[in-house]
């Protein structure tokens, strides 16, 4: 199956789990560059949450993507030089899925522990 590069298209929703790493930082703490993301991460308008190790970010594959690399572009700006990042990517196709709805799976099953 031959496709044309320029002709596909990326997943129209996914759910991205990302941990931004600002390297050569001042100090140990990375508190204040992670709120700058996350105040890039409220004006974008995507759906998102925080946790203790990252963010999960919904949207398209493109302006998720998109918004991680603004999260590079932001700290860079700020003189952060180096910045590493792990990123897991979900896409499907059978179904909306949203992250509350995995959550919600698990703990489901959770309840029924005795």
């Amino acid at each position: 199956m031959s496709t044309d590069l320029k002709d596909l298209a990326t997943p129209a929703k996914c759910t991205a789990d990302f941990c931004l790493i600002p390297l050569g930082t001042p100090t140990a703490s990375v508190s204040a560059q992670i709120a700058d993301v996350q105040r890039l991460m409220k004006k974008s308008g995507l759906k998102y949450s925080m946790h203790s190790a990252g963010t999960t970010v919904e949207g398209s594959w493109d302006d998720v993507t998109r918004l991680i690399g603004q999260a590079h572009s932001i700290l860079h700006e700020k003189g952060i030089v180096r910045i590493q990042t792990d990123i897991r990517i979900g896409s499907r196709t059978d179904k909306s899925q949203t992250m509350e709805d995995k959550v919600s799976a698990v703990e489901k099953l959770l309840s029924s522990d005795s």
